[in-house]
Parts: C-alpha cells; sequence; structure tokens
C-alpha cells in the first residue's frame, strides 16, 4: 500500500509498504483523508523528541471500517475517525483518571505508525462513528476540533465573555469558531499572515496584524480599557508569551493551547499584581473528542472553510514545501489518501 513516511529530517516519501497486518480487538480502516498539523510539521524538520524514521505521519484522519471481525460493534462501511491517544494505564495520570496526560502518552502517527496511508487498523474502542451530515473533509478536523473543545473547558469560557485568539493559524482558527457559537460577546484574533488574517476576516472575525499594530492597544479599546475576560495562546511564538498577560484583564484567564518548546519570558508581576490565571492545555479526553464528532456537525460549514488545500496522497511527499512557500497561502492541508 502507498504511504506518506518520514524518512529523516526534512525528508518524506511516499513509499509503497506493507500493509499492518490484523490486530485482535481492532478493525481496518480504508483511509479517506488525514490533516495535516503542527506536530508533523515539527517531525519533518527533526524537532520531534520521540518520532523516529522510518515513520508513516498522520494523527488527523477519517475512514471508512473495510473489515471488522466478528461480533464488532461496526460493520464494513462505517466512517468513522480515531481518538489517537495512547495511554500506559498504570501511571499516576492514568490510575487518576487523567490518561490523556498519561506520563509517557504516545500518539498514533508519532509513536507508531499513523493515517497518511490507504489502511490502518485501528483498536474498536477509540473509534467514532460519523453521522451522515459530516462529510469527510470536516471530520479530518475533529481531532484539532477537540483541541480547542479542551481549550475552552480548561478556561472555563462562559457566555459573554470577550476573548483574544492570538495566532491565526488552525488551531487558531478553530479556536475563534468554537468562541463565536459558544457566544463570546467579542473575538480579536492575532497573527502576522495575510493569507491567515484574510481568512479570518472573511469569516467574520476582527483581526489584528501585529507586525503594524499594538495588540495590547487594540484590545484596552475594544474592551473600553478592562481588557479581554479570556486570551488563548495558539501561536507558540516567544513574542506572545511576553504579550499575553498584557492583554487580559484583572482576574482573567491565559490558556495556553499552544506548546511552547522552548522556555519563554513571561510578565510573572502582571500575573501577580493583576491576579490572573494562567492554564495550560495539552490535548483532550475521550469525552471531549466525542463531543467533538457532534460540533463539527453543528459547525461544518464554517469548518470546511479552514480547509485551503487537498493534496492526493500520491503527491503528499510535496506537502512540507507547500506549507513553507508563503505564495500558497496555506491554512489547512488535508490529504487525500485514495488518490
Amino acid at each position: 500500500m502507498k504511504a506518506l513516511v518520514y524518512t529523516g529530517p526534512k525528508s518524506v516519501e511516499v513509499r509503497e509498504v506493507e500493509a499492518p497486518p490484523a490486530r485482535k480487538g481492532a478493525v481496518r480502516l480504508r483511509m479517506t483523508y488525514c490533516g495535516i498539523c503542527g506536530s508533523d510539521i515539527g517531525i519533518f524538520a527533526g524537532k520531534h523528541p520521540r518520532a523516529t524514521a522510518p515513520l508513516v505521519l498522520g494523527h488527523e484522519f477519517v475512514g471508512t471500517v473495510d473489515l471488522a471481525p466478528e461480533g464488532s460493534r461496526f460493520a464494513a462501511g462505517d466512517r468513522v475517525v480515531a481518538y489517537p491517544l495512547l495511554s500506559c494505564g498504570t501511571c499516576h495520570p492514568c490510575r487518576n483518571g487523567q490518561p490523556h496526560v498519561c506520563a509517557s502518552l504516545k500518539l498514533i502517527g508519532i509513536d507508531c505508525d499513523g493515517g497518511i496511508a490507504e489502511t490502518l487498523w485501528v483498536d474498536e474502542g477509540v473509534l467514532f462513528k460519523l453521522p451522515d451530515a459530516i462529510s469527510d473533509r470536516v471530520a479530518a478536523l475533529v481531532e484539532p476540533l477537540a483541541v480547542v473543545v479542551r481549550s475552552l473547558h480548561r478556561a472555563r469560557f462562559e457566555i459573554g465573555q470577550s476573548a483574544v485568539v492570538m495566532g491565526a493559524g488552525p488551531i487558531g482558527l478553530l479556536t475563534a469558531i468554537v468562541l463565536r457559537h459558544a457566544g463570546a460577546s467579542k473575538i480579536l484574533v492575532s497573527d502576522v499572515d495575510d493569507a491567515r488574517l484574510g481568512l479570518c476576516r472573511e469569516m467574520g472575525f476582527e483581526v489584528v496584524d501585529v507586525r503594524n499594530e499594538d495588540l495590547a492597544q487594540r484590545v484596552l479599546a475594544a474592551t473600553g480599557g478592562d481588557g479581554a475576560d479570556v486570551a488563548f495562546e495558539c501561536s507558540g511564538v516567544e513574542s506572545a508569551a511576553l504579550e499575553m498577560t498584557k492583554v487580559v484583564r484583572v482576574g482573567g484567564t491565559i490558556c495556553m493551547t499552544a506548546v511552547h518548546k522552548a522556555p519563554h519570558a513571561v510578565s510573572l508581576i502582571d500575573l501577580n499584581f493583576k491576579e490572573q490565571t494562567l492554564i495550560g492545555s495539552r490535548v483532550y479526553t475521550l469525552a471531549e473528542f466525542g463531543s467533538a464528532v457532534g460540533l463539527a456537525g453543528v459547525l461544518a460549514s464554517e469548518l470546511e472553510r479552514a480547509i485551503t488545500q487537498v493534496v492526493p496522497l500520491s503527491a503528499s511527499d510535496k506537502v512540507f514545501d507547500m506549507i513553507a512557500d508563503p505564495s500558497l497561502n496555506t491554512v489547512k492541508i488535508l490529504v487525500d489518501c485514495q488518490s
């Protein structure tokens, strides 16, 4: 079968690989689409601490059940998405109901072969059947949507609150979409990329180009001098870490949705003097992933707009070059695993 294989830093190849063998408790999926995310970019760059070549990439996938064992709750033809987290079951978080932050957490497509392939065997217990109303393309966004569901839960976001989304990449854009659906009174989205800012503007969001405008001043002006109730840091860049306390009001909340790969300066005096809450958010629970499936159906038309390119598996070795090319205006790229 064909698959997109990470072969070493800055190197991926579309290869013929041996189809994975059947596994007890698993069903075989015929993959349809798989999204490319920031983790995949980190793997391609050779910077992911766990990913080891050769590795089939992809953890944001949707597929159709092709073969299910006798007695399975799934049948051939069922369309499904998969909760891709792999937990040990024995560490302190796992023993105490938090397997999503397992001490040795692993993911399909990072620690074992993933979904940018023609077929994949996946354990039944992590599969969610898709309603007919959700297209395969939109279903490929369920995993990043689950990241956003978790971050809003972690921030304890409430209807009527104002929010700043720092970073208009796929996660930032989805955060803004969900915030609007959740009843935010005001949403400001910041970035430096013209295409991403343009897409946010087209979708009706108030945007701030931080290359030529001060984000904190815009937020203060938009909130009567108070600052936003909540900020979602979705960019992962150093400058945002220092600025995020400036955009949030006294007693407000900052949710670290992005994973910062290196220590960055944070204004701890702001946290003290403004009594702000700084909270981390990593992935999502199994229940939140299931919630994201239902939410994807509600937000389908908006989620579809976040998909800017679809490439065939046969040409997917060029996908990281596409992301690096500013002229292509990429936001979210899917791989069509059957072409």
